[in-house]
């Protein structure tokens, strides 16, 4: 593509966009993203993007509603300065959990969050490893997403020694997600079963699957709270797990998290960094990178490349 490649990046993820960049062999676009002494959010693109292939960096983390707007803002100013396509990279994509009603009188917040970023300007989006998969379906654009189990399963085989593993699913719409890193682990899977009372809160009722004697690693998308992980791991060693291990895509790590987490049966907490870890840092957790997996998308949907190769 004759295009040149700019990235600019929102305020929520910058060393991670960095990361990307140096990966990519280019710099970040000079961007001011301030706020107005009333909070609200101030954006101006310093540098010409007049028909380049813009990428704009930003995970959805805390505060999710600031990084939102800062990424609506920054795709608009990019459509009225004739970027020539704009292409919005979101490692975390916020209000995932809120993908359909599931009481009455409630809002599809996923689905709006999607119309806001297509309507803002956004002619192609990159994700990874979305709560709900047919989120992609709110989107009536091109949507790419990518499954981070490749880079966590890269970090296991070269860190860990596994005798006996069994994969384990926190619920049973993860797995899909569990399958991709039994298959690649060559072991089975286990799947818990669980109700939820009210949001950030599990009961932990069931597992299906033998995982006796074994070396149990619960997969899920995220961990916020932790009450579901935890909650599992104490019920697999209640029925005979050898050991516990746990790995997620993002460490939202709210409330109770980390003292939960290092508490618990749970010998190592395996994360990637699509969500800054900062001073939520602790003991057991390991943190891998997935700016190469995002750099070589963005590198090939530059060129025009199949990106299909990277989604499992």
């Amino acid at each position: 593509m004759n295009r040149p490649l700019k990235l600019l990046t929102g305020t929520s993820n910058r060393e991670l966009a960095e990361e990307v960049a140096r990966y990519l062999g280019v710099s970040i676009s000079d961007m001011l993203v301030t706020q107005f002494s009333d909070g609200e959010v101030r954006v101006r693109i310093n540098e010409s993007i007049r028909g380049a292939d813009v990428y704009v960096f930003q995970s959805l983390s805390y505060p999710a509603n600031q990084h939102i707007m800062e990424l609506l803002l920054i795709v608009d100013a990019l459509r009225r300065s004739s970027a020539g396509r704009i292409t919005a990279v979101i490692p975390y994509f916020a209000y995932a959990r809120q993908d359909r009603q599931d009481k009455p009188r409630t809002p599809i917040s996923a689905r709006l969050l999607a119309d806001l970023i297509t309507v803002a300007g956004t002619q192609r989006v990159v994700t990874m490893d979305l709560h709900s998969p047919q989120i992609q379906g709110f989107f009536d654009i091109p949507v790419d997403h990518l499954s981070a189990m490749p880079v966590i399963y890269d970090f296991m085989k070269r860190n860990l020694i596994l005798e006996n593993p069994i994969v384990v699913s926190p619920d049973a719409g993860g797995v899909e997600r569990a399958r991709q890193l039994a298959n690649r682990l060559g072991c089975g899977i286990a799947i818990i079963y669980k109700r939820r009372p009210e949001p950030n809160k599990a009961e932990v009722l069931d597992v299906v699957g033998d995982i006796e004697g074994k070396e149990a690693i619960i997969v899920d998308d995220l961990i916020d709270t932790a009450g579901t992980m935890v909650a599992a791991a104490n019920m697999l060693i209640n029925r005979g797990a050898r050991r516990v291990l746990a790995c997620a895509t993002h460490g939202v790590f709210s409330g109770p998290a980390v003292e939960r987490l290092t508490n618990s049966p749970i010998e190592q907490v395996i994360i990637t960094n699509t969500i800054p870890v900062g001073d939520k840092m602790f003991g057991k957790l390991r943190v891998v990178s997935v700016a190469p997996l995002l750099g070589e998308a963005i590198k090939r949907i530059h060129e025009e490349e199949s990106v299909s190769s990277l989604f499992v």
